[in-house]
Formats: C-alpha cells, structure tokens, sequence
C-alpha cells in the first residue's frame, strides 16, 4: 500500500477518532477552555500530526496516546466538578478589574493585564467611559464582564461548594464572620453542607448540597 493512500486513510480515521473525542469531553466554547483543555488539544494535534507524518509507524502508537489524553481530561473535568480548590487552580478565578469606576490597578498588574487591553475590550462593548462602569470583572477564559450604572449588578457567589470565597465576601464589603453568623441565623450550623450562597436585595440566599436537603 502507497504512503499517500495510507496518509489518506489515517486522516479519514483520525478525523472520525477526534470527532468522537470532542464529543466525549463536551461542548465548550473556545473562550471557555481552561488551561487543561488547551494543554490536551495542543498535544492532540501533536500526535495526529505525528500519525500522518509517519505512514510507516503503527497506528496504535497515535491512538493510544489519544484515548490516554482523553481519559486526563474526563478525570480532570470530575476533579473540578467535585472539588472548588481544583477548579480554583486550573482555571483561576475572576478578577475585579474595575470597581465603581476606579480601574484596580493591583490586581491589573497581578493578572499582567495592561490599560490597552482593558480600553479595548470596552470599546467592543461600547462602553465609552469608565467612569460608566460599576463592576468589570476579567474571567478566567481573558474575557471582561462589564456591569454599568444602569444595569442590575453581578451576583457574586460567596460560597461554592462548601468554600468561603474571602474574596468575593471582601468585594462585598463584608467578612466571613458576617456570612458564617448569617446562616447559622439562617439554620445552617456548617459551611461545607452549603453548595450555593449569595447575598442579594439586602438578604443571603443558599442552597445546600443534595446530601444536606
């Protein structure tokens, strides 16, 4: 069999293979891979890559390593689901950029996140001024979250999955002793039984974990 026709039939084959594995790992959007995904998908071309520049290497020694990748990122996706400090380090968490039209110059810097890139993203959102803008948040997949003064402001989750997120609570203005004092007013004796919490309209709300109902 000629190298072209083997090329052919293992670009048919990991076309289909890939395909496959996509659709196992998940719909996500591209602004939404975290570092993991990208990581996985840059090695996947590698070795597809590898399986078509070398018609003449057994066909195994790509799609193990494919299957292998895919198993990383089904673990990966079950650690994050069940853990917050997981998903913390993988993916991050957002940052405030802007509060109540004050650029946080601190966490720009932290986040290596210069004034060109912030202008730029609020022009694409037609946001004209900073001084319109209450809340600016830069999510973990480099996009900006822009709340103005005429629109209703972010909810920010004070506790996920049983974490306190200080610093969502200090965005707030508030402490962990207020929010622990809160729901034990509330009933709830325990933070980790606590799968949602929030404060809006002046009140926290919650929800608690399946286990816990």
């Amino acid at each position: 069999m000629s190298d072209l026709l083997i090329i052919s039939l293992r670009t048919v084959f990991m076309y289909a293979l890939i395909v496959l594995i996509l659709r196992v790992m998940g719909k996500r959007e591209v602004g939404e891979l975290s570092v993991i995904d990208v990581v996985i998908f840059v090695i996947m071309a590698e070795v597809v890559a590898f399986a078509l520049d070398s018609p003449d290497k057994k066909l195994s020694h790509s799609i193990v390593p494919l299957l292998l990748l895919l198993g990383i990122q089904l673990l990966t996706s079950l650690l994050s689901l069940k853990s917050k400090k997981f998903r913390d380090l993988v993916d991050g968490d957002p940052t405030a950029i802007i509060l109540n039209g004050i650029i946080q110059e601190e966490e720009m810097r932290k986040q290596r996140y210069n004034l060109d890139d912030l202008f730029q993203q609020l022009r694409e959102k037609q946001i004209g001024s900073i001084l319109e803008v209450t809340h600016a948040y830069l999510e973990p997949s480099g996009n900006l979250s822009v709340f103005t003064s005429n629109e209703t402001p972010p909810v920010l989750a004070l506790i996920s999955d049983g974490v306190i997120l200080s610093r969502h609570v200090k965005l707030i203005g508030k402490s962990e002793d207020w929010l622990v004092t809160g729901l034990k007013e509330l009933g709830v004796n325990d933070v980790q039984q606590v799968f949602y919490c929030c404060y809006e309209q002046g009140e926290l709300h919650f929800q608690l974990k399946q286990d816990f109902q």
